[in-house]
């Protein structure tokens, strides 16, 4: 599962490792400054990387997405299992035009005590060399340069089964590609069975990232900034 996430680097260093080269072919500018959020959590809008129909763009989308039919039925969803969402009648139409890219620098999962569930300690993962992450998302979002969102954008980040030492914190993780792989995901001729087989094929292994316990301030979603990603050295898990 991904239900917390950091988003903090300049937007160049994202571009810059699926390949985007100055000058930009990019569509509506590129903020200059920091992104620098530390604390991105559901239902507010996060730097999403995508095609639009008059070229690439990174732009705030809402997190969070539900198909036109399912509005107001239920909250929209956050996540999708990667298992399923090629075919699932909630996800099959974004997996085919609304293939997108999550650039981050780590997400938060909760360790739960087994004897007690109350108790939870909360651990920030992050690649082991340092470098940006790019979650596998999908999405409906602005087209043809359009400014003002439409009713119901949106976007999941797309997740995948835990192993090794990770199932220690949870079982469910973000699909997190490579730079290469990233790019490959957004393209607009990949076919839907193509990036079904790269999706379930070709993220990162376990191996990749590296975990450490933090302060249990992640959990207020009004905190903000670097002391939240700090390693603490007294975890309650």
């Amino acid at each position: 599962m991904c239900g917390r996430f950091a988003q903090y680097r300049i937007a160049y260093e994202y571009l810059d490792k699926i390949g985007v080269q100055l000058p930009l072919p990019l569509r509506g500018g590129v903020n200059p400054e920091p992104i620098g959020r530390y604390n991105v959590p559901p239902r507010t809008n996060a730097q999403l990387i995508h095609w639009d129909l008059d070229g690439m763009r990174i732009e705030p989308v809402p997190w969070g997405y539900a198909p036109w039919w399912a509005q107001g039925k239920r909250p929209p969803a956050i996540n999708a299992r990667v298992e399923t969402a090629a075919t699932s009648k909630f996800f099959r139409d974004i997996w085919s035009t609304g293939r997108s890219i999550v650039p981050a620098d780590g997400w938060f999962e909760w360790k739960t005590d087994e004897q007690n569930p109350k108790i939870k300690q909360p651990y920030f993962i992050t690649l082991g060399s340092g470098e940006p992450m790019f979650f596998a998302a999908l999405g409906q979002f602005q087209r043809g340069g359009m400014l003002d969102p439409r009713d119901g954008d949106g976007f999941v980040i797309i997740t995948s089964s835990s192993d090794a030492g990770m199932l220690d914190i949870h079982d469910r993780r973000p699909l997190v590609l490579s730079g290469e792989c990233a790019a490959h995901w957004m393209d607009p001729e990949l076919s839907p069975a193509e990036a079904e087989e790269l999706a379930l094929g070709h993220g990162l292994g376990v191996e990749e990232f590296e975990w450490y316990p933090v302060g249990r301030e992640i959990g207020n979603v009004r905190n903000e900034g670097a002391a939240l990603i700090a390693r603490i050295d007294d975890p309650l898990l």
